[in-house]
């Protein structure tokens, strides 16, 4: 296969905004072939703005003439897409998160082990420059075994007021499905993908059903507010390791905050920025990082991962077993925040 023809399913500000570009820029690998969404304008737009020659509105017509496709729909629609595509014979990079539930992660991997082709969820955090480097500094045992981390995703009363966000039938959830599962996804890959084993969890979202709201990212209906928009929690993991997790979409903080932070037997690692913490020589070592190799835009580096992995030139990095993990810790989070109790995963 010399190039990859690759379609978008939903056309939305994700697609357009980050797939689309990076499929653009490597059009040596790649053609932009087709487009799907249920608003035929809005296809119509993208399609004739980027030169794609196939438009639908139903997404099976568009696997006759792709041999991949990238899902940007509302979560509600991940699993049964992908699997109508990988039965289709067709490879498949999905937005995050995998699914509403664990069981229809299941049997989004099923159908991709039973297709042979290749399955991905886009967690680019992982790509991005920071967290490349953090793999990196961890393999090469600058820290010695990670055993806690702590993770925060928190935004100043960021609820997103366009989409379908707040929408918990079409997305599942809200700050924590939406937001807080990129830091899930980060943390588990840095500490090496151990298997989450107890998780206790609180979710609210008293604030956002609050009146008059004070809202940076547009306007939203708190009488109709019904995800949620602040979550903690703290997970155990089979190896030892342990993890304190936050994320917000409306904190009332001073200001935004994303911060991963793994604490190891000799060292620790922080991000964003990158700082690596030693004790050695008899001194307390802080060492910060003036530069680091890598693309910008984590986007690209995804895409160049994902269509290699189509053509067999390169491991996934983002694999969805490992995805299946953070869909794991999201449902014990709510259910043991409805429960009240901590919840054991076997």
């Amino acid at each position: 296969m010399k190039n990859l023809r690759m379609g978008i399913i939903g056309v939305g500000g994700i697609a357009q905004g980050r797939h689309i570009p990076a499929y653009l820029q490597l059009s040596d690998q790649v053609s932009l072939e087709a487009v799907s969404d249920i608003n035929e304008e809005t296809a119509k737009t993208v399609a004739k703005t980027h030169k794609i020659k196939h438009v639908f509105t139903n997404y099976r017509e568009m696997f006759e003439v792709v041999d991949a496709v990238t899902i940007c729909t509302p979560n509600k629609f991940h699993a049964e897409i992908t699997v109508a595509a990988l039965e289709a014979g067709v490879h498949v990079l999905c937005e995050k998160p995998m699914a509403l539930n664990i069981e229809e992660c299941n049997a989004m991997i099923d159908a991709a082990k039973k297709s042979g082709k290749v399955l991905s969820i886009a967690y680019h955090y992982r790509f991005m420059k920071d967290s490349q480097a953090a793999k990196r500094v961890i393999l090469e045992q600058e820290i010695g075994k990670p055993m806690v981390a702590r993770a925060r995703a928190l935004r100043r009363r960021k609820v997103p007021g366009w989409g379908v966000f707040t929408n918990k039938e079409l997305q599942g959830g809200g700050s924590l499905i939406d937001y807080g599962c990129h830091f899930l996804d980060l943390s588990l890959w840095l500490l090496g993908n151990p298997e989450p084993v107890e998780v206790m969890g609180t979710t609210y979202n008293k604030l956002s059903k609050m009146p008059n709201q004070v809202n940076m990212w547009g306007s939203f209906d708190h009488e109709t507010f019904e995800v949620d928009d602040h979550v903690t929690a703290y997970i155990k993991f089979d190896n030892g390791a342990s993890m304190l997790f936050e994320t917000s979409w409306a904190a009332n903080i001073k200001d935004d905050e994303e911060s991963l932070s793994i604490s190891g037997e000799t060292g620790g690692i922080d991000l964003f920025p990158l700082q690596l913490n030693q004790a050695k020589h008899g001194m307390l070592l802080n060492s910060n990082v003036a530069y680091i190799e890598g693309e910008e835009d984590p986007g690209l580096p995804q895409a160049k991962n994902f269509i290699n992995a189509c053509l067999g030139t390169e491991e996934l990095l983002v694999k969805p077993e490992e995805a299946l993990h953070v869909s794991k810790i999201i449902d014990a989070i709510y259910k043991s925040s409805e429960e009240g109790r901590s919840v054991r995963l076997d």
